[in-house]
């Protein structure tokens, strides 16, 4: 995988502006009030001024039913000179359906800090698509506006990946997680685990690549989509990828059809090494069955419980930055800075 072009790092005062690329629950009637809780702590606690794009508080329906204006949004957020980031305000389940109005020309010309999860994989492989670097992060709605505060680890991470240009460095694990809160509004309702750390599943020595994957289900949407990662683009990279099938029903076997998706398209294979947030144990014994059993790649890294994905707090991955997994000290590190 080349490398692809990093956006130039935030500052204070500088102006970002908040997107509904995906879902569009920012602006319904219930959501507004969080809406404003995460535009003020960007403005808070980072010095940043938020600006909405035209759609971002449209509401859901809108939104569903206008794809083409969410595309709108992000092409006047890269021409706007004056917006130096674009951040989701949530995922979804859509977005794949904004590639036919996708200028990847703008793109490449306007190079921004593009920051989001989940769903918002689909678009963060169109900046892939066009060679700009983009970050595999927090939303706005969570966890940047969880109810109570902002958590500490998932602050740090922003203001190292984003606001510096310097090598980012190993990423520990956080001390305490919790899930993605939606109606509680209380510090005092919030329940916090102790963190035990990153697994090792599998795999030996130190492995390094350039970052590259997403979320399972909007993945697969866009394969077989002209912005889905080329396997010159796989080759050698460290693969991050969550899986929210893990948590309940028939969610083992969802997983194993988006992992054998994968396998088919052969992205296991060439790959160096792969992270992953947190897994049910029933959720490790799927992998560990197309990994071992099905693929032969008994000794293919896999660093399980890494803080990004589905829950509180954390961390934020630049796509296309070097990284690498000490399988021996169980360590992940991002050796490059994620933007200029």
């Amino acid at each position: 995988m080349h490398p692809l072009r990093k956006p130039k790092k935030l500052q204070e005062g500088d102006t970002v502006a908040a997107i509904s690329i995906s879902g569009g629950r920012a602006g319904d009637a219930d959501m507004l009030e969080r809406y404003q809780t995460g535009k003020k702590r960007l403005e808070a606690i980072f010095g940043l001024k938020v600006t909405e794009t035209p759609h971002a508080l449209s509401g859901s329906e809108y939104l569903y039913r206008n794809p083409k204006a969410r595309a709108d949004d992000l092409h006047q957020a890269l021409l706007d000179p004056n917006i130096k980031a674009i951040i989701a305000n949530m995922g979804g389940d859509d977005s794949y359906r904004l590639l036919p109005f996708i200028d990847y020309g703008l793109i490449a010309q306007n190079p921004k800090i593009y920051l989001g999860y989940s769903d918002i994989s689909s678009s963060h492989n169109m900046f892939t698509y066009a060679g700009v670097s983009s970050f595999y992060g927090p939303n706005l709605l969570t966890p940047i506006a969880q109810p109570a505060e902002l958590d500490p680890y998932t602050e740090k991470w922003l203001r190292k990946v984003l606001f510096t240009n310097e090598p980012i460095g190993q990423i520990e694990p956080c001390p305490a997680w919790t899930g993605i809160e939606w109606t509680k509004t209380k510090a005092s309702d919030i329940q916090w685990h102790k963190n035990p750390g990153y697994e090792l599943l599998q795999g030996k020595g130190k492995v390094s690549g350039r970052l590259l994957g997403g979320c399972g289900g909007p993945l697969r949407q866009i394969m077989g989509s002209p912005v889905f990662p080329t396997a010159e683009m796989w080759k050698d990279s460290i693969l991050f990828l969550e899986f929210l099938a893990p948590y309940g029903g028939n969610s083992a076997l969802y997983m194993l059809h988006e992992l054998r998706a994968f396998a088919a398209a052969g992205i296991f294979r060439l790959a160096k090494g792969m992270i992953c947030p947190a897994l049910s144990d029933d959720a490790k014994a799927v992998l560990r069955k197309v990994m071992r059993e099905e693929e032969g790649l008994d000794d293919f890294p896999i660093l399980v419980n890494v803080d990004f994905g589905h829950r509180t707090p954390m961390t934020v991955l630049p796509i296309g930055a070097l990284a690498e997994i000490d399988c021996e000290n169980r360590t992940f590190s991002i050796l490059e800075s994620g933007v200029e």
